[in-house]
């Protein structure tokens, strides 16, 4: 058995999914079921009145006529005995012996039939119904007209309300996303949540929730950053004295694994007060021009590691040397930490990738990005505490630059950091220093 056609699922146009959108449609729809209710009421109404009207009138006229015949006078322009034009059931009413009334046409214009028996054959009478169509035809024009107009008013009016309540949401979601990149300081501050009248203000609800939530995480980031940067720097001091004391430790292995291991926690208290300075928001880059593919070259260098530097298109850029091979060397030593070799740095334009052959990344980490303490794992080993990219997605958010990780197709972990354009003015020239991370 083949295979069904795949079902192509209806696609609605943006604005349907926008408050806007949604409102609109209602209220057209609404108001077109309304206008169309009330204008069919009015028509049907106004529509028997006038041919329960028009009847009265074909019957009292029929009767003068009726009368006539009988005392042998002219019966007039309007009546006629048996005329040709007069509607089959009427005639047949009349062959029966029965009165009645019929709305028909009368010559191409509408008319009123009454008819009544004489002498075996159809006395009839017609009276003019295009005056009372016309009206009835004007006022349907006018109940359009005006349920159009009030549509379009209702509209106007609706959209102009929602639209208050729209421009107050979307500033709230502006500073959502706001907070969400890291500012802390956002804030909706709408003026309703202050206001007693306004106590059931769904928006400002949501406002007063929003900034809520705001204070309450800026508060505990900030004791979450005094603690780091606290035990960190009371960190230091015994760490300096178990350096000094290492030092005078005979000669040995196990000379060499305390110094190792107090080698370590320095980078630990070193990463940490890093951290916390970044977190703080006061690190401050500090701008020159560089050539961006030596600068990469020596970056990779001051690792001390083994990674192949790759230059497809070089360029002059913009930058703090220090902070970007600090983000440099942080991503090689992750790539030989939790990868595989080979390492390849590729430089391209204001592009800088770097690409290990492990295993990738975790999905935790392409999902929410770094999370300190929390490291990537590889070859069935986890090293290290997480922080190297954390620290190295820190730096490039001082140098306005924006840093990616992915995986590769044919696997492997893929960084991408991506400088920010040169902006016009005044430049300092290319430093003559070389630092190093």
């Amino acid at each position: 058995m083949s295979a069904g056609r795949p079902r192509t699922r209806l696609r609605l146009p943006a604005w349907t999914t926008t408050l806007h959108g949604k409102f609109a449609a209602f209220v057209i729809v609404m108001c077109c079921v309304l206008a169309t209710v009330v204008g069919v009421l009015v028509h049907v109404l106004v529509g028997r009145q006038a041919e329960s009207q028009a009847r009265s009138a074909a019957l009292s006229r029929l009767d003068s006529v009726a009368a006539a015949y009988v005392a042998g006078e002219p019966l007039g322009r309007d009546a006629a005995v048996d005329p040709a034009d007069l509607p089959a059931p009427l005639r047949a009413m009349a062959l029966r012996g029965e009165r009645g009334t019929q709305l028909a046409d009368h010559r191409g214009r509408p008319a009123m039939w009454a008819v009544t028996p004489a002498d075996g054959k159809a006395l009839a009478v017609h009276l003019d119904y295009s005056r009372r169509a016309a009206a009835i035809r004007g006022l349907d024009r006018t109940i359009v007209g005006s349920s159009a107009f009030a549509i379009a008013l209702t509209l106007a009016v609706g959209l102009f309300g929602v639209s208050r309540i729209t421009r107050r949401l979307h500033h709230t979601a502006q500073v959502a996303r706001r907070i969400s990149t890291g500012d802390l300081d956002a804030r909706v501050d709408d003026p309703r949540v202050l206001c007693a009248p306004f106590a059931q203000d769904e928006t400002a609800a949501v406002a007063a929730a929003l900034d809520a939530m705001a204070a309450t995480l800026q508060t505990k980031l900030h004791s979450e950053q005094r603690f780091t940067a606290d035990v960190a720097h009371e960190l230091r001091t015994p760490l300096t004295g178990l350096r000094i004391a290492a030092e005078l430790l005979p000669p040995g292995r196990p000379a060499e694994l305390v110094r190792d291991r107090i080698r370590t926690m320095s980078r630990l208290t070193e990463d940490l007060l890093e951290i916390s300075r970044l977190d703080a928001e006061v690190e401050q880059a500090d701008i020159e021009v560089h050539q961006l593919g030596p600068l990469a070259e020596r970056a990779v260098l001051a690792t001390g590691l083994q990674a192949e530097v790759r230059t497809e298109r070089d360029t002059r850029v913009e930058t703090d040397q220090r902070r970007l091979q600090r983000v440099l060397g942080n991503l090689v030593s992750n790539a030989h930490g939790h990868g595989r070799p080979p390492v390849l740095l590729t430089v391209d334009g204001r592009v800088i990738t770097v690409r290990d052959h492990g295993d990738g990344y975790p999905g935790h980490l392409l999902d929410h990005g770094p999370q300190r303490f929390r490291s990537r794992s590889g070859g069935g080993r986890k090293t290290g505490h997480g922080l190297g990219l954390t620290i190295a997605m820190g730096q490039a958010r001082v140098l306005g630059a924006t840093l990616r990780f992915s995986n590769a197709p044919d696997g492997g972990a893929v960084a991408e950091l991506v400088l920010p354009p040169s902006v016009p003015g005044p430049r300092r020239p290319p430093s003559s220093r070389t630092g190093s991370s």
